[in-house]
């Protein structure tokens, strides 16, 4: 009787406002290194073409001992590598966008080579833009961290650990604003086009990132126009806020409330 696979790697955390964004990084791009038991003898070129047959779009039903409800949903595996193989045992790299489950891939493999296989370890390397090159440490790092910080007032650890939640919005479009566009938009108001300063490539509904032109988070917006649109905007909405991250008051006020009479 099989156990549970061992599950490790890549789990990105927020802290207090940076929360706000990890809804943003759930909905990124994953990679996965993964351990694939097949329950037979296979040859190795058959396996090769059996998974290319995975990359793109596919259809894939959740497992039955998952979190969402068990319906078929179209998927997007966007590569592929066969690592490593050693008897039944298969090393696989896999990207593909969000909520893929790798268990079902592994299974799925199994059915086309007619022997069946399931998944032995996973170990996700890539979410979003955090990977395991950059600042991965380990939940005891972190706990040594917190201790020094707390018990003998040494913060170094701490710094190293920690990033800033721009590092979050690398993978999104970003705009930069004038200062005196900054206050209204942590109080809720629309980007107009005045308050634009710069800006990257974007598609209508899209989520773009508000900087400042310090490069300090704003806020995430979706996109109410495109971005071949602003170059002929001299005035109207571009950016709704969905998230705001920076604290009001902080910039000086551009804006005036509309005071009763």
């Amino acid at each position: 009787m099989r156990g549970d696979p061992k599950v490790t790697g890549v789990l990105p955390i927020g802290l207090e406002n940076a929360t706000k964004l990890m809804n943003l990084v759930s909905k990124s791009g994953k990679e996965y290194v993964c351990v694939m038991q097949v329950h037979c003898d296979y040859k190795i070129e058959e396996l090769r073409n059996i998974i290319q047959e995975f990359i793109g779009e596919i259809y894939q039903r959740p497992p039955v001992r998952s979190s969402v409800k068990r319906r078929t949903r179209k998927k997007r595996v966007y590569n592929i590598e066969l690592l490593e193989s050693e008897g039944r045992l298969v090393l696989m790299r896999i990207s593909s966008e969000p909520g893929t489950y790798m268990r079902k891939i592994c299974h799925d493999i199994g059915i086309l080579l007619g022997c069946g296989a399931h998944m032995r370890e996973l170990r996700r390397t890539r979410s979003g833009v955090f990977s395991e090159d950059n600042n991965l440490v380990t939940l005891h790092e972190l706990s040594e961290a917190i201790y020094m910080y707390k018990k003998c007032n040494d913060e170094s650890d701490l710094r190293r650990v920690l990033l800033p939640m721009e590092f979050a919005v690398c993978g999104i479009p970003k705009v930069v604003i004038d200062d005196y566009a900054v206050d209204a938009i942590t109080y809720g108001a629309n980007l107009n086009a005045p308050g634009l300063i710069a800006f990257q490539e974007f598609k209508r509904g899209e989520d773009v990132a508000v900087m400042t032109l310090k490069g300090e988070l704003v806020a995430i917006g979706e996109s109410l126009v495109t971005s071949n649109e602003i170059k002929n905007m001299k005035k109207g909405a571009i950016i709704k806020p969905k998230r705001v991250l920076m604290e009001r008051d902080i910039y000086p006020k551009g804006w005036k409330k509309n005071e009763k009479t």
